[in-house]
């Protein structure tokens, strides 16, 4: 069924508070959910392993192997095979690190910490390039998206003073891109 099927109407579900689309045919209730995406912050020898992008959205910028997670996967399964698929690596997961919520996408986020099992890594079919940089290397003015250098900073955190609870978003922060 498709949400521009013509028996498709916009209403509140018995039981539900919000508006859903409901086919008037036979009832069935288009759950419009976030997406999960999975990723992680990989460290080598004391620097980051970020993938420069091959393809929209921000296609050129610097990013967080990640994307969305698959049926069937756990998000550490799916964080590991978003490594191989876009910067060729293989990971070990250490942790989770954040979680965080990208509302104008529909976007859950979780971010692990995560280490290379081997120094090899080459760019996959999503990446132009994929490099290791030190912290003062990254190309802070070329990332992709807010929740990368929210990921970074508090990769940064958990490894100077310890893990805890993962983080989630900064105090009034959405995920927006900010113009400019």
């Amino acid at each position: 069924m498709s949400k521009i099927d013509p028996h498709f109407r916009t209403c509140v579900p018995d039981g539900d508070e919000r508006e859903r689309l409901v086919c008037g045919h036979c009832g069935f209730v288009d759950y419009d959910n976030p997406r999960i995406v999975v990723g992680s912050v990989v460290r080598h020898d004391g620097r980051f392993l970020l993938c420069r992008r091959a393809i929209d959205p921000r296609k050129g910028l610097w990013t967080l192997p990640a994307g969305f997670l698959e049926h069937g996967e756990t998000p550490g399964e799916g964080a590991m095979r978003e490594a191989r698929e876009e910067a060729n690596a293989r990971i070990s997961i250490s942790a989770v690190l954040a979680i965080y919520t990208i509302r104008h996408l529909g976007q859950i986020q979780i971010m692990h910490r995560a280490g290379l099992q081997t120094p090899d890594f080459s760019a996959g079919p999503e990446s132009l390039e994929v490099r290791l940089f030190s912290w003062s290397e990254i190309p802070w003015d070329k990332i992709a998206f807010p929740s990368v250098i929210w990921a970074l900073q508090q990769d940064r955190i958990a490894a100077s003073e310890g893990l805890g609870a993962p983080f989630s978003n900064p105090d009034d922060e959405d995920g927006s891109l900010i113009a400019g």
